[in-house]
């Protein structure tokens, strides 16, 4: 468990400013209104400026601090280019404000860019008249939908307008960055072409959400792909980073930096193990919506930001167990059942 990881830097950026973690490498942090209440973004010296890895969400207070360290600890030096991880707000929510503010271009996988921007031009409307029937079949209960479909397409209120340019980071090339060469890794699972950084001369590995210390990213079903099997993609995409060095420091975009990477894999692999036994059991008896296996892979309160996250998680679970011939699922009146085979 995380017991078995170092965390070698205790001392925590404030907003608006930076922590050194290797020669050239400065940790940035930025607030988020949620219980996860904070991300963790990086500013790699290169050359004259800086390249800039992800951006935080789009909002005033994220601006207002991304205006201080331009000017303050990143010296007024120029951002040569905008990397991003991956589409979620917290990582690309900035990116126009960013990009038209230094002139940078977004740097990013072709999926993250489109989906990214897909979904920021998506309305209200056509987003509600997609989402609701994926609720309703998930067995959402008439209140959670109501909450859920109330605030519209919450992604779009969360980013700016995604450039329509970018520069394209495709799986296994090599991005020169102030004297280190980091191979680009592309991960999937918690999103369609997560991108991750790894510099082997140095043994210093950017890992955005792919890998977290102490939590597990989500790894979920959502309306727009309501049949796929994405916890078997994050699985296999755990392999890529066995080969790493056990003593590669891990940059994750939340918690703390640290070291432990063979460990976390094993940890990252043991938790959806056991998640997928418990919904294996669960279903044994009784045929169960994706909503009655909430409570069984969740026992704390979730908030209505959550809910959906964790409905979604359950989802990616149980598609895992179908497709494997585990489970079957029913579907009555709109809503599926899943039981055990």
């Amino acid at each position: 468990m995380d017991s078995d990881l170092d965390f070698p830097f205790l001392d925590i950026p404030g907003p608006g400013e930076t922590r050194e973690v290797a020669p050239g490498l400065l940790w940035i942090r930025m607030p988020l209104p949620f219980a996860l209440d904070h991300i963790n973004l990086w500013a790699l010296e290169d050359g004259p400026g800086w390249t800039l890895v992800d951006t935080g969400l789009g909002d005033d207070r994220t601006r207002g601090l991304w205006e201080t360290l331009l000017a303050g600890p990143l010296a007024g030096r120029p951002v040569t280019r905008l990397l991003c991880t991956h589409f979620h707000p917290d990582h690309m929510g900035l990116t126009r404000t960013l990009t038209e503010r230094t002139g940078a271009m977004l740097w990013a996988s072709l999926g993250e860019w489109a989906f990214g921007r897909m979904l920021a031009m998506t309305g209200d409307g056509p987003f509600i008249a997609m989402a609701e029937p994926f609720y309703r079949r998930a067995g959402m209960d008439l209140s959670g939908l109501e909450e859920v479909l109330g605030r519209g397409n919450g992604y779009a209120q969360k980013v700016e307008m995604i450039p329509p340019t970018f520069q394209r980071l495709v799986d296994g090339e090599t991005v020169p960055i102030g004297g280190r060469d980091w191979r680009v890794v592309v991960g999937r699972g918690h999103a369609p072409e997560h991108v991750c950084l790894w510099c082997s001369e140095d043994s210093l590995l950017i890992s955005g959400d792919q890998i977290l210390p102490k939590i597990t990213p989500n790894i979920s079903i959502w309306p727009s792909e309501p049949l796929g099997d994405p916890l078997a993609a994050y699985l296999e995409s755990l392999g890529k980073f066995v080969s790493m060095d056990t003593n590669t420091l891990i940059l994750p975009s939340h918690k703390l930096p640290f070291r432990g990477l063979h460990r976390r894999l094993a940890d990252l692999a043991a938790h959806h193990e056991a998640r997928l036994d418990e919904a294996l059991e669960a279903c044994g008896q009784t045929p169960m919506t994706a909503a009655e296996f909430v409570p069984v892979l969740f026992k704390r309160h979730l908030d209505i930001h959550q809910m959906p996250f964790a409905l979604g998680e359950a989802l990616a679970h149980i598609h895992w167990l179908e497709k494997r011939g585990m489970v079957r699922r029913e579907e009555a009146d709109g809503v599926a059942r899943f039981h055990r085979v």
